[in-house]
């Protein structure tokens, strides 16, 4: 089951929750030239596969928000499938991703390959897919590598599992930090707008505004 959300009339995307861990894989396309991007193939290739075919978009890349195994499980069997590049994480999460076979065998996870991108992602630098493009902020805490993806025009950012409806990324994973987590939303997101609409890693979207105002984790904190 796929939930399809129009971020702007520019922009389309569509959610695919993969894996029991039900991580939002998104795809996400310019609608002026149905180029699409994959973020975060976690697992459930054929799954996702399937909804590109029904979106009838043309995937040309794969970007990844950090290394765990719930986001990466399916990114190399999906890159070979497509033949496309990956782009992500920050290369602070390189561990991760040259452990992803040992990390898959502790959640029961078969068929998964360590890999690397193509193409490691740092604060200041832009991805884009057909005419939209994205800037990167590199937001450690979760993992040391996790980044988000935020385009200005559509007031839209991908967060990965920085931040959550509600809630934000777990910390008591190896490599992560509550403090410089909520740093990172603090210095990283919260400053991007209160109208920023955002998808997030696991369960529904929210804003920007609305998270300051009502997310346990953030109204203590500043």
């Amino acid at each position: 089951m796929t939930q399809q959300t129009e971020t702007k009339a520019k922009a389309g995307a569509v959610i695919i929750p993969v894996t029991l861990f039900e991580q939002n894989c998104t795809l996400i396309w310019c609608e002026a030239t149905k180029k699409a991007v994959v973020i975060d193939p976690g697992g459930d290739v054929d799954k996702i596969q399937a909804a590109i075919k029904q979106s009838n978009v043309t995937v040309e890349k794969i970007w990844l928000t950090h290394g765990h195994i719930d986001h990466v499980g399916g990114a190399a069997e999906l890159r070979d499938a497509l033949k496309v590049q990956i782009e992500g994480p920050h290369i602070a999460d390189k561990y991760l991703l040259d452990n992803v076979v040992s990390s898959g065998e502790r959640f029961g996870m078969t068929g998964v390959r360590n890999f690397g991108p193509d193409r490691w992602l740092d604060e200041g630098e832009q991805v884009s897919i057909g005419e939209l493009t994205f800037d990167i902020l590199h937001c450690p805490g979760h993992s040391p590598g996790s980044v988000a993806f935020y385009n200005k025009e559509l007031r839209f950012a991908h967060v990965g599992d920085v931040l959550f409806s509600g809630s934000v990324g777990r910390t008591d994973l190896p490599g992560g930090s509550h403090a410089t987590l909520i740093e990172s939303i603090t210095k990283k997101l919260l400053p991007l707008g209160d109208d920023v609409g955002f998808i997030c890693g696991h369960g529904p979207g929210s804003s920007i505004g609305h998270e300051r105002m009502t997310n346990p984790f953030l109204t203590g904190a500043m």
